[in-house]
């Protein structure tokens, strides 16, 4: 299991001698609770985030464990080095937006026709609680030709999960190469 430590200034001083330590700076939040400013081991957490296998994750701060989901991070420009991660509380029975990953599997007709298959959204907001939450939205892209796209209103409906996307949007599709 992750562990964090609660930080205790948040000045851009102390933020910066946790960077050079190595840790990964963090928020949770999440509905009626008081937000929880920490840190985590940098190299620790991108291992835990790799081989999780559940959009949410237990993790160990000041004592006590949270289940909680990647709600969004940044990333240094040049480096690609991840600076800051918000992190949501995941509260049972406690419906709230979450983006799920978009994953395709199969071999696109398309791409022997000369195309391209490419993702125009790698994740889909949805409203749900944690315990219905999927995983991801696994898509076959096996009958895609030139010209042919998998639209939001196309995606599998799952009981208890609402998609917050334009039912027009695509998803991912083929098109032609250049």
């Amino acid at each position: 299991m992750l562990e964090g430590k609660i930080r205790e200034s948040i000045s851009k001083s102390s933020t910066k001698a946790l960077r050079k330590d190595g840790y990964l700076i963090a928020n949770i939040y999440g509905k009626g609770v008081q937000n929880i400013h920490c840190a985590f081991k940098s190299n620790d957490f991108i291992r835990m985030v790799k081989n999780k296998t559940t959009l949410v994750f237990p993790v160990k701060v000041d004592g006590k464990t949270l289940d909680v989901v990647i709600q969004e991070y940044q990333k240094d420009p040049v480096t690609s080095e991840i600076l800051h991660i918000d992190l949501m509380l995941a509260q049972k029975g406690v419906v709230a937006k979450y983006k799920i990953p978009v994953k395709a599997f199969g071999t696109p007709v398309g791409l022997k026709n000369k195309g391209v298959l490419m993702y125009s959204k790698k994740r889909i907001a949805v409203q749900a609680s944690p315990e219905n939450l999927p995983n991801s939205y696994d898509l076959d892209v096996s009958k895609l030709d030139v010209g042919d796209s998998i639209l939001v209103r196309d995606l599998p409906e799952i009981q208890n999960v609402k998609i917050v996307e334009k039912s027009s949007v695509a998803v991912v599709g083929v098109i032609k190469a250049k």
